[in-house]
């Protein structure tokens, strides 16, 4: 199972996907915002995304009630959701520009959408790809408008129950999609490896029968490069260029050096998974030398007795394996050999006793 995204597929046999979160973290800041897709560029990411919207079709104008965030352990505690909205909203004059030096860098340039104006916006810039947010999954009409434009999708799944998720994967095939990602995701910002859950992974992508990859909100990439060891085949992670500078997700997000290490430890851990299998690989070949044999430990006459003094086993490994030296001990040599011989079947005198005998 695969989906080609841009120009690089995304699946099973394909290299870990890295895809890089602007977000808000441009600080309302064009030059910022190509800044940090020059970063990423350099970081060695295959793809940056945006994220489509305004404050308001997002939320409200309201300061009260539901409108505000109150929660002690969110980022955003205090802050009114219009508020942030429009502080962390990616200017939609930006979006020409970003895309087009994201292209000239070799990045894959796509948004997020949350209302079907951000994908008819998308659209006349001709987006690779779209991707639906975790808090969007439950929008069906929103993912049938992004499912008919016929571009392959990538749904985030954070909070969704099985069923919900089902729903959506439903509702994206129905209205056209043929090429579809579910991402792994819990929404919370930051997020505990502990709530991670990612054996969730595997199951995932064989219940829904698609790719499935990891959008990642823990600190550092330990959590990403587990994922990849259970199938992802694609990581998103939220990116800035300081996090000592601050920004709406600055907290969460990954630094230009960090996002370096992220590419390169999830492409080791995808080559590390290889294939099942025993014996040596073609690189151990000329190891096997090494190993431990059965040698003349010291100078032996013909006729004279084999014993823990004149035969052991130890490397190098040109000899018989060290489980044949039962069938040597007490037994007479058939012909002089110096010490540093390795042994072979024709040192034991009479040869090699038939089995069973």
């Amino acid at each position: 199972m695969s989906l080609r995204i841009g120009n690089r597929r995304a699946g099973a046999g394909e290299p870990p996907l890295i895809i890089a979160e602007m977000s808000g973290n441009h600080g309302q800041s064009l030059e910022r915002a190509l800044a940090i897709v020059e970063a990423v560029a350099r970081a060695g990411a295959h793809a940056l995304k945006l994220q489509t919207y305004t404050a308001d079709t997002m939320t409200l104008d309201l300061a009260e009630g539901e409108f505000r965030i109150a929660d002690p352990q969110s980022p955003w505690n205090g802050r009114t959701l219009y508020d942030l909205y429009r502080e962390a909203h990616t200017p939609w004059e930006w979006h020409a520009p970003i895309f087009r030096r994201a292209r000239e860098l070799g990045l894959i340039a796509f948004s997020t959408p949350f209302d079907s104006t951000a994908v008819d916006f998308l659209e006349s810039l001709g987006t690779p790809c779209y991707k639906i947010a975790s808090f969007e999954c439950v929008d069906l009409p929103l993912i049938r408008k992004v499912a008919a434009t016929g571009k392959p999708v990538i749904i985030s799944t954070g909070m969704a129950s099985e069923d919900e998720i089902g729903e959506a994967v439903a509702a994206a095939r129905e209205a056209g999609c043929r090429e579809l990602m579910l991402l792994k995701c819990t929404s919370n910002y930051p997020a505990s490896p502990a709530d991670s859950h990612l054996a969730t992974i595997p199951r995932m992508c064989e219940r829904f029968g698609c790719p499935v990859g990891l959008s990642d909100h823990t600190l550092g990439i330990g959590a990403a490069v587990a994922a990849i060891v259970l199938g992802a085949v694609a990581i998103e992670k939220h990116v800035t260029l300081s996090r000592a500078e601050g920004g709406v997700d600055a907290a969460f997000s990954l630094e230009p050096d960090e996002l370096a290490q992220l590419v390169r430890e999830t492409r080791c851990a995808w080559e590390a998974l290889g294939s099942a299998r025993y014996g040596p690989t073609e690189a151990e070949e000329s190891s096997l030398v090494f190993r431990r044999s059965l040698y003349i430990a010291r100078d032996m006459k013909k006729g004279e007795v084999f014993s823990p003094q004149n035969l052991r086993a130890i490397r190098p490994g040109r000899g018989l394996p060290p489980k044949f030296i039962a069938e040597f001990m007490g037994k007479k040599i058939a012909r002089d050999a110096p010490m540093g011989t390795p042994v072979s079947w024709e040192l034991l005198a009479g040869g090699r006793p038939a089995k069973g005998a």
